[in-house]
Parts: C-alpha cells; structure tokens; sequence
C-alpha cells in the first residue's frame, strides 16, 4: 500500500485536488476495464469536490459521464429526500446536474424502517453489480472518506458492532452517541479499494488525525485506522487546520 498525506491551504484547495485525482482515477480504470465505480462520501467538503465536478467546465469535460458507476460509503437512516441524505446532498451538487442515467446510481435505501433490510438489499445490489462471489469483496476504483474529530470514517464510529463485521459487505451501525442506526461498507469492503482518498478539514480534526497517522494502532478507538487499501492506494488531503499537529506530510 502506498500511503501519502498532503497538506493543503484549505477546503477548496483540498477540493480541486481531489477532482483532479478523481479525473485521474476515471481515466485509468476506463482504459483498464470501460468502466469507473466510484463510492461517494457525505459531508462538508466532499459537497465541494463535488460542486466543482458538476461546475467546472474543464474538470466537467474530462470525466467520462457515461462510464461511471456511482455508490455510496455510508446513509443516514433517513429517506433521499431528507435533510441528513448523503444521497440528497451528492444529488443536489452533482448527480443531477451531471449526464447520468438512473441506473448509474447506487443508493442505500434509509428510509426503510428495517435499516439491517436496507444493508442487504445495498450488499445484493453491489454483489449484483460486480458478479461477486460469496465470501468475495467489491473493487471500488475509488472510494471517498471523511473523517469526524472523534476517528470516525464511513459510519465506523469507535467502539460499535460495525467495526467487527467480518464476512459482510454493508451492514447497519447503531451510533449510541447519536441515538440511531447508520448503514455503512464495512472496513474490509471499503479496503478492497483500489484508492482510498480522506478528505479532512478543521482543527477540530487536528487531534485526531495526529492519532490516527502517527499514533499507535488502535482502530476500535480510532476506526479511521482500518481504511488501508490492501492492494492500493491511500491519499491524505488535509487542511493546514486539521494537519497542524502532523509532524510529517507534503505541505504545499
């Protein structure tokens, strides 16, 4: 595994890197296989990466629309049309301002009551998908991350079942700090990967991250810690906020 941190000015910074890998990405593995499969991530400064895919004339013109299969890392247990909707969020900035058929998405399906029906039904799907095997895992060509103040990623948050989900590829999480039930890849799904990228940004982040890059291995503290690609790539993009406590990394 090839493992790199940059550090950058800030959010929109790490926003224009992040496209031009996600351009990048796109562009190998359709020449590898006519085909890019992409997992999205929610949050603040995904939401920028993404505005700038569906705005930016000559980053827009360089994605191959037509080759991209989309899916996400983790859902909210809520429905696409509510406020907390990862789905909703990359729907408003990108996917719908994009050239992309319906059947280009992959969505995880929060708003049934059951959130452990809606983890299957999202592991059949990408089993359907990528003709997997039983026991086999999906190769995403890239899959997006966050990363919350406390080391959490995906909606593997320290200390919960999710973290120990062997042999699954989408499971539900109940958040007991949150009081509610996530659906999230597991660890080992998500490090089936061929690129992992994190985008972190906030001095709120700063500790954290210190303890997830250079401190001990502990991911049921820090489960940020599992996103490690086995067979792949793992990016760092952080703002000078988040990365002010790294005492290694590319500063820019």
């Amino acid at each position: 595994m090839q493992r790199e941190v940059q550090i950058l000015a800030d959010g929109a910074a790490i926003a224009k890197r992040a496209a031009q890998e996600f351009v990048q990405a796109a562009a190998a593995a359709v020449r590898e296989r006519n085909a890019f499969h992409v997992a999205l991530a929610g949050g603040s400064t995904p939401k920028a990466l993404y505005d700038l895919l569906a705005t930016d004339s000559a980053l827009r013109s360089q994605v191959p629309w037509d080759k991209i299969q989309v899916f996400f890392g983790d859902e909210r247990h809520v429905g696409p049309g509510h406020a907390d909707s990862n789905f909703r969020m990359a729907m408003e900035t990108m996917l719908s301002k994009v050239p992309l058929k319906a059947n280009q998405v992959t969505r995880i399906k929060g708003e049934y009551a059951d959130a452990e029906q809606a983890a299957r039904e999202y592991e059949q799907a990408i089993a359907s998908h990528f003709k997997l095997k039983p026991g086999e895992l999906p190769r995403f060509d890239l899959l997006l991350a966050g990363m919350g103040n406390e080391g959490h990623t995906l909606s593997l948050f320290p200390g919960t079942k999710a973290l120990r989900a062997d042999g699954r590829v989408a499971v539900r999480n109940w958040v007991g700090k949150l009081y509610t039930e996530r659906i999230t890849l597991t660890a080992p799904a998500a490090c089936a990967a061929a690129e992992i990228l994190f985008m972190v940004t906030g001095v709120d982040k700063a500790l954290a991250l210190k303890g997830v890059l250079e401190g001990p291995y502990e991911p049921e503290q820090l489960p940020a810690q599992l996103l490690q690609p086995k067979d792949g790539k793992l990016l760092w993009l952080v703002d000078i906020a988040a990365g002010s406590m790294l005492s290694k990394g590319i500063r820019e």
